[in-house]
């Protein structure tokens, strides 16, 4: 009799020439390739991109490439056997080189253009063209689709080279930027938040691309100096790569009656978007109005709770922008991100964030992505004045119910069953004045400490008199309150599953990318080991070493504190 764990072992793929079996392209085989486009992907200059759903491109393979690692989470995940790092053909393939693609493969990759709303407001002319036909898919380039375990998945290369849309940029990823993406993909999984995800990571061992960047201990907001890098590629994973500005796209097309088959692309992506990322949740036979409402309510609820949980674990997206806003309802795109060590409901990392993308503006960002969202189903609701009353009505609810669901998930965060105002504002303008770590307060409060004393190590200053009086009032009346409601270890173990040990610091990635340079690998495997259980305490030697306060030299420092999205 076979038992289950033979049933799995026989379905993991141990070779590339069984990887390509799991093929199954729904993206280029069920949407519109550009028409002028050519079918061997030799497609690598800008240019004006007028119609269809995709371009389809050949990457550009990094010369010699050399693995740095890859997600032994995912690869499980997706029956993958790890031995396929070791595959001279699986490693030529992510890195850039699908002329080994066997059948049933393409031998071409795909790259998709999108629309740019920022904050709302739609733009143009990040567009060379001025027309916003040449704005996508600039240096990411899909590669795969297939089925693992009956589960579609997507795989992408971030640096895979030019695109018509790389807007005369080279289409490289730096080996920084590439590392970056690769670990925060995978801690984001762990923290149990909804989010693409790492396959592998690949560096050239020969080709450096050039790139403005911080000097050492630069305190200048923009980076200072131009410095060689590495060229890098990392495989993006996720159910689909389709965007709010995809969509935003076609809309825009059609309102402005740019060609005859406008609306009817517009429709294809919609139900594309429905098949690849809804489809357990509508039904396929009913009317294309009937799917866009359910569409746009299921999206609601699923980008409402993505960004309170990034809010729970103190993630800033940087650079919200319509392009950056995955139709799925997850985490899409690791540039300009970063997490919050010393409280600030002002946190922006990225030099070109501003506070509309702030830590605590990200549910007035997410509101007004989602606003785009629904004014581009709106075409498809043109002959139903019903229809378009109900699409309205759902994206007038997103602000009252994004507020509810901010203040159930601060009141877990905090053990309460019901969310108190009082309570909960004194504490975040006790965490804003006495100048709070995010990760290491809310974590000490799991232990639901009786006195001051057992949060000191939470504070970046010490804690005058008045403080520590109105801290302790605070204790106080939180523990009366929690008294009140339950079981206080019940209480304890709920908000330690809720409030992470560990945190993304940067001043602890940067040692990691800046060894990699070196060929060194060490750094980026242990953050790998830390970030797998974030909710878990580790030995007290990695304790020590990853839980702690950011040191005070890296507050204003270039690179760290903040940085430009030069990847």
């Amino acid at each position: 009799m076979t038992s289950k764990s033979d049933s799995l072992k026989e379905n993991i793929t141990e070779n590339f020439s069984d990887f390509s079996q799991l093929s199954d392209y729904s993206f280029m085989n069920s949407l519109n390739a550009d028409p002028l486009s050519t079918k061997d992907g030799n497609d690598h200059k800008p240019r004006s991109v007028y119609s269809g759903h995709y371009v389809p491109v050949v990457p550009t393979a990094i010369p010699e490439p050399e693995y740095i690692s890859h997600s032994n989470k995912l690869f499980e995940e997706l029956g993958l056997s790890s031995d396929l790092t070791k595959d001279p053909d699986f490693c030529r393939f992510f890195s850039g080189d699908i002329s080994v693609a066997d059948y049933p493969m393409s031998s071409v990759g795909w790259a998709t253009g999108y629309a740019l709303s920022i904050y709302g407001t739609e733009y143009t002319q990040q567009c060379p063209f001025g027309t916003g036909n040449g704005y996508g898919d600039g240096r990411a380039i899909s590669i795969f689709e297939g089925l693992f375990n009956g589960k579609r998945m997507e795989m992408q290369l971030k640096g895979g080279g030019p695109t018509p849309y790389c807007r005369g940029a080279d289409g490289r990823a730096v080996l920084r930027s590439s590392v970056r993406e690769f670990l925060a993909q995978e801690f984001m999984d762990a923290l149990g938040i909804p989010t693409s995800r790492s396959l592998t990571l690949y560096v050239s061992r020969s080709e450096i691309v050039r790139r403005p960047w911080y000097s050492k201990g630069s305190k200048y907001f923009e980076p200072d100096i131009m410095i060689d890098n590495k060229a890098a590629i990392t495989t993006r994973v996720a159910p689909s790569f389709l965007r709010v500005g995809q969509l935003e796209l076609f809309s825009r097309r059609v309102r402005n009656n740019a060609y005859d088959e406008a609306l009817n692309e517009l429709e294809m992506i919609v139900q594309h978007l429905i098949d690849r990322n809804y489809k357990e949740e509508i039904e396929y036979d009913i009317s294309l109005e009937r799917k866009a409402i359910k569409l746009a309510s299921l999206y609601r609820s699923r980008l409402i709770s993505l960004i309170a949980n990034w809010m729970r674990v103190g993630y800033c997206q940087g650079n919200f922008n319509s392009d950056n806003c995955a139709a799925g309802g997850y985490t899409l795109d690791y540039g300009p991100f970063g997490f919050c060590e010393l409280f600030d409901p002002r946190f922006q990392p990225w030099t070109g964030g501003g506070k509309h993308f702030s830590f605590f503006n990200q549910p007035s960002a997410a509101e007004i992505n989602f606003k785009t969202f629904c004014s581009s189903l709106s075409p498809l609701l043109s002959k139903s004045k019903q229809a378009q009353e109900k699409l309205d009505q759902i994206e007038k609810d997103f602000s009252e119910l994004m507020n509810k669901e901010l203040k159930k998930m601060w009141a877990s965060k905090l053990g309460l069953e019901h969310y108190n105002e009082t309570l909960i504002n004194e504490f975040f303008n006790l965490m804003l004045i006495s100048k709070a770590d995010y990760t290491i307060l809310f974590r000490k409060l799991t232990d639901i400490p009786k006195n001051l004393d057992s949060l000191k190590e939470s504070f970046y200053l010490p804690i005058n008199d008045e403080l520590k009086i109105r801290w302790e009032v605070w204790l106080e009346n939180w523990q009366s309150v929690l008294k009140k409601e339950e079981n206080i270890k019940a209480k304890s173990e709920s908000m330690k599953s809720l409030n992470p040990v560990y945190t993304w610091r940067e001043w602890m990635i940067v040692p990691a990318y800046e060894e990699a340079e070196k060929g060194n690998y060490k750094k980026i495997k242990e953050l790998q080991d830390v970030f797998r259980n974030p909710y878990v305490e580790q030995p007290s030697e990695i304790d020590q070493k990853y839980n702690r306060l950011k040191p005070s030299k890296y507050f204003n420092y270039g690179g760290v504190s903040h940085y430009s999205c030069s990847s």
